[in-house]
């Protein structure tokens, strides 16, 4: 039976809801509703304008709806006076499917209807940075190498444990926390969980970490790559498939290769088939191109892929198999939207399995020293421009996602590229001013 929110209200002291939704740029939007109104948003939605968010609409479109899931229901750590809902979008009693979160939902139907249940876990870095964003927050922080640098991690142990401590709370299962690869970078991981949930939690990760860095008088970023020289923020998925009561894992085989099965091969096979439009869904942003195309870095390696291969346990290959029943896909970055990371990673996976596509040969070599030596080579996208294109020439994705979600991403993608090329850089003046 669903939760009654107008009960878990008043037996968890909650006085507010933020009844929240993420649109196509991955822009957290939410209404802040009192709980003495909660049961009549929990049957009929709280009201929006579709155009005033990154959907596409227009003002001449009717009342859109987010109704609330009650199984999101997550009380802030940081003021339990209020409760945080994840939403689905309706007009006129109608699902959107141009949405991201009815998009996932969506491929998690057309999966189960085949016995298939997606389990993730995600690596979300970020940076702490000046509130002005110019610097990293911490001025001490400058090894050449600073992954698990334990100085600079316990003196920013009050917002990581702050951090750390909310996700004991809330039942996340937090396991680990460590300074990352680059100067003022975090990562923080939790137990992995049904995919619509590992996104939900995704969403309001992203949400805590900033308002808790703001606590505490710093900015939290999750940009992909806000310093040239420091290598960027990723935001790796493990996936694995599971039977529909979820407790076998059907991508475990102990005879098979690296301990995977047939049917992951197969879903592999759509991840390298599709990846690569995917890449503005994965990579959504013009900065996105400058982590996975980027040179070495300060550290002397971006950990990011420029091409479509897959290795063992080896990260320099933009898929890694680190262990039995299960794979990393390291091309995402921070920028993804949650929920269409989760949706495109299931739906080039189901078109791996439909049509049993074959991921070729692992490749067992480093991939930022050897790459070269590879005949016939994919290389991901240059830029955002390249990457939009090849999502709109995408018939599996257009297949497995729909026409609708991909035409409305699309549309609004090459409209922020535009809007990028209609901006004049330092780069160009200092470049072209005395030609």
């Amino acid at each position: 039976m669903a939760i009654d929110l107008a009960k878990a209200a008043k037996e968890n002291g909650i006085r507010y809801f933020l009844i929240s939704f993420v649109d196509l740029f991955g822009v957290l939007r939410s209404k802040l509703v009192p709980a003495r109104a909660i049961a009549d948003m929990q049957s009929e939605g709280a009201g929006f304008a579709g155009f005033a968010a990154w959907l596409d609409m227009s003002p001449a479109d009717g009342d859109m709806f987010a109704v609330p899931d009650p199984e999101s229901l997550i009380q802030l750590p940081w003021k339990p006076e209020v409760g945080w809902l994840a939403s689905d979008l309706y007009i006129d009693g109608k699902e959107i499917a141009a949405s991201p979160r009815v998009a996932l939902r969506n491929q998690i139907t057309r999966a189960a209807d085949q016995g298939y249940r997606m389990k993730t876990g995600v690596e979300c870095e970020y940076f702490l940075v000046s509130p002005d964003g110019a610097a990293i927050a911490d001025p001490r922080d400058i090894q050449s190498k600073p992954c698990y640098d334990q100085s600079a991690l316990m003196r920013r142990y009050d917002v990581i444990s702050e951090i750390c401590d909310s996700m004991i709370d809330l039942g996340w299962g937090p396991y680990q926390n460590d300074h990352e690869d680059a100067n003022g970078q975090f990562e923080m991981n939790w137990e992995y969980d049904d995919c619509l949930r590992t996104a939900d939690r995704h969403v309001f990760f992203k949400y805590m970490v900033k308002q808790i860095a703001e606590n505490h008088g710093l900015r939290a970023t999750f940009m992909p790559k806000p310093f040239v020289n420091l290598t960027g923020n990723g935001c790796h998925a493990h996936v694995s498939v599971w039977n529909a009561a979820g407790d076998a894992n059907l991508f475990h085989d102990p005879d098979g290769e690296m301990e995977l099965s047939g049917l992951a091969y197969a879903f592999l096979g759509g991840i390298i088939h599709n990846v690569r439009s995917l890449c503005s869904i994965f990579n959504p942003t013009v900065n996105s191109y400058k982590r996975i195309n980027a040179p070495a870095t300060l550290s002397g390696a971006t950990w990011s892929p420029d091409a479509v291969s897959y290795g063992g346990n080896n990260r320099t290959h933009m898929v890694r198999i680190p262990d039995a029943g299960r794979f990393e896909l390291r091309l995402m970055d921070g920028a993804t939207n949650p929920y269409l990371l989760q949706a495109g990673i299931l739906a080039a996976g189901m078109d791996g399995i439909a049509n049993r596509r074959d991921p070729g040969k692992r490749l067992d070599i480093n991939m930022y020293e050897e790459a070269h030596k590879v005949k016939g080579l994919k290389k991901l996208p240059l830029n955002l421009l390249d990457a939009v294109r090849l999502t709109q020439q995408s018939s599996e994705l257009r297949d497995q996602l729909g026409g609708e979600i991909l035409d409305a991403y699309c549309k609004l993608k090459l409209a922020e590229w535009n809007d990028f090329t209609r901006s004049l850089t330092d780069w160009e003046r200092d470049h072209t001013l005395d030609c």
